[in-house]
């Protein structure tokens, strides 16, 4: 029991240390909220400088199968996941079975990724789709910048306040 009670509160607390304990196999990422690692997290692969967000799904299995099963027993359609080095996923992503993101590949908050992403691409939607390369984005991304960036938390809330003219006398997130 304390057992299935320690496995809930990693899971739904502490995505990193659930990884680790569960195989994800990954060589450096970062998690910002909550990640559900799907039921073979062992098969998932994540490379270097990987950014994982708020809502993430892995699915590794194709469950539509179970209603199969009683014309094949043996039925099953599982597959590895593979996200390559320098990736950013949003919020809300739907990870299906198989896929494989390349390297310098951002994906758009709450797509679902059914087929793989090349690399130095940018995807978004449903189902996620290319809509332009990692350069251009780059080149976008430059021209829109606050350059604001290297600030640490309080620092870059208040040079943001300062940056759109805040008048207001909320101090924001950091009261």
């Amino acid at each position: 029991m304390f057992k299935k009670i320690y496995k809930f509160i990693l899971r739904r607390f502490f995505s990193y240390k659930y990884a680790v304990k569960s195989g994800v196999n990954f060589k450096n990422m970062k998690t910002y909220g909550r990640i559900d690692w799907g039921s073979e997290p062992w098969i998932i692969t994540i490379g270097n400088n990987v950014h994982l967000t708020d809502g993430i799904k892995f699915i590794t299995h194709d469950g539509g199968t179970l209603i199969c099963r009683d014309k094949e027993p043996s039925l099953d359609i599982t597959a590895p996941i593979i996200i390559g080095d320098n990736v950013y996923i949003g919020n809300n992503v739907i990870l299906l079975p198989g896929v494989t993101i390349g390297d310098n590949v951002i994906i758009g908050a709450g797509a679902v990724v059914s087929k793989s992403i090349p690399s130095n691409s940018v995807a978004v939607g449903v189902p996620a789709r290319v809509i332009e390369s990692f350069e251009e984005y780059f080149e976008k991304a430059i021209q829109k910048s606050t350059k604001l960036g290297q600030l640490k938390a309080k620092e870059k809330d208040l040079a943001l306040k300062k940056y759109f003219n805040y008048q207001g006398n909320k101090k924001g997130i950091y009261f």
